[in-house]
C-alpha cells in the first residue's frame, strides 16, 4: 500500500509533533523547582577533607577525610561522627572525646581543607567532576567546566541533590547556588 503525498506529510508532521512533545516533557521544565537551601553554617559530608589541630598534640594534628559512612578516624579516640555536623560541632565532639581520660583540657580547632566535589553533565565543554567552591552558582560551575557548548540550553538546568534524606532531581536557573555533591545536568536546547 502506498501513501499519497499529503498523507505522508501528515504522518511525518504527527511523528515530529510527538517527538517534540516527548522531548519537552523529558527536559528540566517538567521537574519541580529546587527548594531554597537552608542558610547557615556548612554541614560536613562524605568526601570533605578537614584539618584538625589539637594544640600541643602534633601526633593528633593532621588532615582527615570524612568517609563514605560519615566518620573520621582520629588516633586515640577512633571513629568520630562528622557527617551533617558543622565544623564547630565536630570540634566540640572531638574535645569531649579527648577529655575522657586522654587529655585534661584539649584545645581543638578544625577547618575544611577540601570540599567534596560537584559533578556536571551534558552540554558543557568539559563535563566531569570538579572541586566545589563556596557560594558557587550554576553559572560558575558551567564556567569551571569550560563553558556552554553551542547547543546548550542556557536558561534552565537540572540539579540532582539529596533533600531531607532523599535523592531527587529539580529544575534550576543559572543563578541557583550549587552545593557540594550536586549533579548538574545542562540540556541541549530544542531549537
Amino acid at each position: 500500500m502506498q501513501i499519497g503525498g499529503s498523507a505522508a506529510a501528515r504522518v511525518l508532521a504527527a511523528a515530529a509533533l510527538s517527538f517534540f512533545v516527548v522531548a519537552c516533557s523529558a527536559g528540566p521544565g517538567s521537574l519541580p523547582v529546587l527548594p531554597q537551601a537552608e542558610e547557615g553554617p556548612y554541614r560536613l559530608g562524605a568526601g570533605d577533607r578537614v584539618r584538625l589541630v589539637i594544640f600541643g598534640q602534633e601526633e593528633l594534628t593532621g588532615e582527615y577525610l570524612v568517609s563514605d559512612s560519615g566518620y573520621i578516624t582520629v588516633p586515640l579516640i577512633g571513629a568520630v561522627h562528622a557527617e551533617d555536623m558543622t565544623v564547630r560541632e565536630m570540634e566540640e565532639q572531638i574535645s569531649t572525646e579527648l577529655r575522657k581520660g586522654i587529655l585534661v583540657d584539649p584545645n581543638t580547632t578544625a577547618e575544611i581543607v577540601t570540599y567534596r566535589p560537584f559533578y556536571i553533565l551534558g552540554e558543557t565543554k568539559s563535563p566531569g567532576q570538579y572541586a566545589y567552591v563556596p557560594r558557587m552558582t550554576v553559572l560558575t560551575a558551567v564556567s569551571i567546566s569550560g563553558g556552554f557548548t553551542f547547543r546548550a540550553d542556557r536558561d534552565v538546568v537540572s540539579i540532582t541533590r539529596t533533600v531531607d534524606g532523599d535523592l531527587a532531581e529539580f529544575s534550576a536557573d543559572p543563578l541557583t547556588y550549587v552545593q557540594p555533591g550536586d549533579v548538574i545536568t545542562v540540556y541541549e536546547r530544542l531549537f
